[in-house]
């Protein structure tokens, strides 16, 4: 899954209708419909759009006939295997119809050129541990955990140690709490946790 680095923009003509689409990575709905709003062109008769974050996703047709953008355009996000992402798709009509079928290959196409040609970033998903360990095993698990790029903070203390809360990529958990484990010998307290 891969998430876009920064703004795209692409520009096309079909059949004497101006499709010009923005691509922007985002983080939550509302900031999806911030990115939206800021890129919808006024003079446009048509601004179609779609997000998907997670398991999130919304579109609309903005007046086009049901089905003929704002899918089309979610279908492009989807196929490239993307995610935290929205994409704006304005329409200056040309004085030619295209038809319904045309209309999905202009919105969907315009869409997928425009993330074809943006920048991407490998998604990078997160889990959580919370550890508690003696006090002279913290700067073994820190300094273990060092090439994890896991973030490690103290949360608390207990009479005999200390609690860590540990970020890191989810796929290092279970080598990362082998690795803490193995430091212990066993005796640290270790919860998996939601990040």
């Amino acid at each position: 899954m891969f998430t876009l680095k920064g703004k795209a923009r692409f520009e096309q003509e079909v059949k004497k209708s101006r499709f010009l689409a923005w691509a922007g990575p985002v983080g939550s709905e509302e900031e999806a419909r911030g990115f939206i709003a800021g890129c919808a062109s006024q003079d446009a008769g048509h601004n179609c759009w779609a997000f998907r974050i997670g398991g999130v996703y919304r579109f609309s047709d903005d007046g086009e006939p049901g089905g003929t953008a704002g899918r089309p355009i979610l279908q492009a996000i989807e196929g490239q295997e993307l995610d935290g992402v929205a994409v704006v798709v304005s329409r200056w009509f040309g004085g030619v119809l295209l038809g319904t079928g045309g209309l999905m290959r202009a919105y969907g196409g315009t869409a997928a050129s425009c993330l074809r040609a943006a920048e991407r970033e490998p998604v990078v998903r997160f889990a959580g541990l919370s550890v508690t360990c003696a006090f002279a095993e913290e700067a073994r698990i820190r300094s273990g955990l060092g090439p994890f790029a896991a973030l490690v903070e103290t949360t608390g203390f207990t009479p005999d140690g200390v609690r860590l809360d540990i970020r890191l990529p989810s796929a290092r958990l279970e080598e990362a709490v082998r690795l803490i484990t193995d430091i212990s010998r066993g005796q640290a307290e270790i919860e998996r946790g939601e990040v």
